[in-house]
């Protein structure tokens, strides 16, 4: 990356999504390394570098030039740019000279080549440093053998290695013979306090590329001989293919071929606009293979799953129907969220070559490993014989971490003996995705002598039910008697993992409730919450997963930043704090009237991820997540009709405007905690903390999502078309 690169940072509003994690093998599965002979600049040209492996992973040039092979997936929340930094870190080289390259999938030297969860930097930061720093002492005792001193008398700086004569060699001078050093069992690592690279600003390693329109994404991808493939899905979720009529399709200058496949039907051609036109040319029939189910089903059958008794219970603290029946007051508040579907930017889209020899695969995956080898099972192939590359995503927010539309590349490939890529269209996108699940949540409190005595939380949900660790959140651990109990529908609709999967929602139900609870408790909203977090310190509880100390720092620094309670007149607040993927936030939003509408303006963001690798890319993250949950916690809305979707484009799915995104004001903790998620946290407590302000801008409180579909307190839903 050159030193221009690095003037111009990306926007802070940049949409970013949930992380992935990389390791294993020696070196963490980076080629990383960079620098130098003392007056060595590596050229721009990479191509023409000779470079010498220094083992499976790391290549330097005999100038000290260095590229690292990202092993994971890039979906925007920066890791080809943060993790590598780390690497350079413990290295001990200058970012300047520092090459970054997207790796393939490569199951024998890396290992979970994920992005989801928000956690690879998290499961990254131990083992990246050591790697970094491994392959720095094997460079130090490499040029000690030579000089014929003991590698304790040298340094290193910015790629340059010292003896304590003051002779210097370059990483690249010694790289041959350090790569057959022994890999030392312990090294060494820097403190906080000596880094040169973690913690500061370093804009994203394909900023170039992007801006300048290079090909970096999936649908920029292509190869010789390549057909693209459109594809007819069921137009409702229940139905299969019964029959179809292709002559319309055929007659079209362009398509060569229609090949059925499963209950689909895919139209290859020479160019995605003639496949699109020869799909919608299909006439096809379709038989209902179960039940078309609606948004009007699904409400009623979630009710009664909250009215019935047919949970699984996933923690149980005390006593709760003893909490209740001695109670002076019972709260109880059911709160409704739908549907949503993904959208990435970039729509689904993948390539696949199936030979006799190989499977090649290349396009934009969340879960490069697990797809490979699903494919190689459907193909009943081996999965070394899968090749797969893996490109910049235009967005995951976890619709890639399913795999569909590889897979129908490939099955697709195979029948027609042609290299294909399968494009989707926005309509495809949204009308055969894999949705939010749509969560109704009821949430009863006990209060007895003023105190919070009881806490009864229950979920009802399509198809799947909050992960194991979620029931271990706040306020778990903060009130004696407390329960949390799950159950679910199983539909036809496929669901799945949606930014933040569960919290996205359950932040503001949980958060508005605390809300109400304080109001009919009559104390201070944010003693409720400090004096709860108080009762958990010193606990004992291993299964707790947050931190009562540092979500009291984050309190009080939102509260201090926020100027809480010293707004002047007509700016309205609301408050919430959220713990999940391992980090801790609090957020206060800043509303004011206008017109006699509640109009977001403003959100401070306080957040404790631990040690702060790239603090662009973590403004990046945090913002972003912060209008996404903004964005949709306000206007998004997606209902179903006899199993198909009521909306399959932007011009009746509402998305956020730029006019109406808040200004963000970022506030990040410092301490030497190890880092923690960032590509989702932000995101859950963003609905609750505008519910909050609008309750206090108007008396009234939200109960449900979207917010706009309250036409007695906020605007309409725009009808207007696009295009």
């Amino acid at each position: 990356m050159s030193k221009e690169n690095k003037s111009q940072g990306l926007s802070r509003r940049s949409f970013m999504k949930a992380s992935s994690l990389a390791g294993g093998g020696m070196l963490i599965g980076f080629n990383l390394f960079n620098s130098c002979k003392p007056d060595a600049q590596p050229p721009v040209d990479l191509a023409n570098l000779k470079y010498n492996d220094f083992n499976a992973f790391i290549q330097i040039a005999d100038n000290g030039a260095v590229t690292i092979y990202s092993p994971n997936p890039e979906i925007g929340q920066g890791v080809k740019t943060a993790m590598p930094m780390i690497i350079a870190e413990e290295l001990d080289v200058a970012w300047k000279d520092v090459y970054v390259k997207q790796g393939i999938l490569d199951t024998k030297n890396y290992t979970r080549q994920v992005a989801g969860g928000s956690q690879s930097i998290r499961f990254g930061w131990d083992p990246l440093r050591r790697t970094g720093a491994t392959a720095r002492q094997m460079l130090v005792n490499a040029a000690a053998e030579k000089w014929g001193v003991d590698p304790s008398e040298c340094n290193t700086n910015a790629g340059i290695i010292t003896n304590s004569k003051g002779e210097k060699l370059g990483y690249g001078e010694v790289v041959k013979e350090a790569a057959l050093m022994d890999i030392p069992e312990d090294v060494t690592l820097k403190k906080v306090k000596d880094y040169t690279i973690i913690g500061t600003e370093i804009p994203n390693v394909d900023l170039d590329n992007i801006i300048t329109g290079k090909p970096l994404f999936g649908l920029d991808y292509k190869s010789e001989n390549m057909v693209i493939a459109s594809v007819l899905r069921p137009p409702a979720f229940g139905q299969k293919l019964e029959s179809f009529d292709d002559t319309d399709t055929r007659a079209l200058e362009g398509v060569i071929e229609v090949i059925r496949f499963e209950d689909k039907i895919a139209v290859l051609a020479k160019d995605t606009w003639t496949a699109m036109k020869g799909k919608k040319a299909l006439k096809a029939s379709w038989t209902e293979d179960s039940r078309l189910e609606s948004s009007s089903d699904h409400h009623r059958i979630l009710q009664g799953l909250l009215d019935g008794n047919k949970f699984e219970t996933l923690r149980a603290d005390g006593n709760i129907k003893k909490a209740f029946s001695q109670a002076d007051k019972v709260l109880e508040r059911t709160y409704e969220s739908p549907f949503l579907p993904h959208n990435c930017l970039e729509p689904m889209n993948f390539y696949a070559d199936v030979t006799d020899t190989k499977i090649h695969l290349v396009g934009p995956i969340q879960t490069p490993e697990g797809t490979a080898k699903h494919i190689a099972g459907l193909l009943e192939r081996e999965e070394g014989d899968v090749h797969l590359e893996m490109t910049r995503m235009g967005g995951g927010f976890g619709r890639r971490l399913y795999g569909d539309f590889a897979v129908e590349a490939a099955l697709i490939s195979n029948l027609a003996k042609k290299p294909v890529k399968v494009v989707f269209s926005r309509e495809d996108d949204m009308s055969d995705g894999i949705y939010r699940p749509s969560i109704k949540y009821r949430i009863k409190a006990a209060i007895k002598d003023g105190e919070l005595t009881g806490y009864h939380l229950k979920e009802a949900s399509i198809n799947s039910n909050m992960y194991g660790l979620i029931p271990n959140f706040f306020p778990a651990g903060a009130v004696e008697n407390y329960q949390v109990d799950v159950a679910k529908y199983d539909s036809n609709i496929t669901t799945g993992a949606w930014r933040a999967p569960y919290t996205n929602f359950l932040a503001f139900a949980e958060q508005s409730f605390f809300d109400e609870l304080a109001e009919e408790m009559n104390v201070d909203k944010i003693k409720l919450r400090l004096d709860l977090l108080q009762k958990v310190k010193g606990t004992s509880d291993e299964r707790i997963q947050y931190s009562p100390e540092r979500m009291e720092i984050v309190i009080n620094t939102a509260v201090e930043k926020s100027g809480w309670g010293k707004q002047p007149d007509g700016v309205y607040q609301g408050f919430v704090n959220y713990y999940c993927h391992n980090s801790h936030v609090a957020e206060v939003a800043d509303v004011v009237l206008e017109n006699n509408i509640p109009v977001v303006k403003k959100i401070t963001c306080v957040v404790d991820c631990g040690i702060v690798v790239n603090p662009l890319g973590a403004l990046n993250q945090i913002e972003g997540g912060v209008i996404d949950g903004v964005g949709h916690s306000m206007y998004g809305d997606f209902t179903f009709e006899n199993g198909s979707p009521t909306a399959t484009n932007f011009d009746r799915y509402r998305l956020i405007r730029m006019k109406e995104a808040p200004v963000v004001e970022t506030h990040l903790i410092q301490n030497t905690h190890s880092p923690t998620g960032l590509g989702e946290p932000t995101l859950p407590p963003a609905g609750g903390a505008i519910a909050n302000a609008f309750k206090a801008a108007t008396g009234k409180r939200l109960y449900q999502q979207p917010f706009n579909n309250y036409p007695e307190l906020l605007r309409a839903p725009e009808k207007e078309i696009i295009g």
